[in-house]
C-alpha cells in the first residue's frame, strides 16, 4: 500500500511557476514509476508526464513539453512537478499516482497507476 499526499498548489498569475510535490510512504519508493495527471471542470482526466522507479526516463505530454519538468528524490520519497510559463488553460487539479512495481513502464493511461493522491488546485488566472 503507498499513500501518496500532493501539496504546492495556488493560484499564480499567466507565464508564472509552480512547484508541485507529492510525498509518498513506504520503503520502496523506487520500484514506483511516478505520474501526474490534471483534471479540469468538466474535462476528463489527462495525462501530463511520468517517470521511471530509478529516475532519468521520462515522458510528457505535447500540451506540456518544454514547460513542465518531473523528477524524484527516491531517498525522499518525493516526486516533483516544475511548471514554468503557465497559461489559464493548465488550470486544474493535479494529482500524482504510483504504478505497480517494478516501476520500468511509463503508462500514459490513468488505467496504468493503482494508487493516487488526493490532487492539489492550481489556478491561473490574472
Amino acid at each position: 500500500q503507498v499513500q501518496l499526499v500532493e501539496s504546492g498548489g495556488g493560484l499564480v498569475q499567466p507565464g508564472g511557476s509552480l512547484r508541485l510535490s507529492c510525498a509518498a510512504s513506504g520503503r520502496t519508493f523506487s520500484t514506483y514509476a511516478m505520474g501526474w495527471f490534471r483534471q479540469a471542470p468538466g474535462k476528463e482526466r489527462e495525462f501530463i508526464t511520468a517517470i521511471r522507479g530509478s529516475g532519468g526516463t521520462t515522458v510528457y505530454a505535447d500540451s506540456v513539453k518544454g514547460r513542465f519538468t518531473i523528477s524524484r528524490i527516491n531517498a525522499k520519497n518525493t516526486v516533483y512537478l516544475q511548471m514554468n510559463s503557465l497559461k489559464p488553460e493548465d488550470t486544474a487539479v493535479y494529482y500524482c499516482a504510483a504504478s505497480r512495481p517494478p516501476g520500468n513502464f511509463l503508462y500514459r493511461s490513468s488505467a496504468g497507476y493503482e494508487y493516487w493522491g488526493q490532487g492539489t488546485q492550481v489556478t491561473v488566472s490574472s
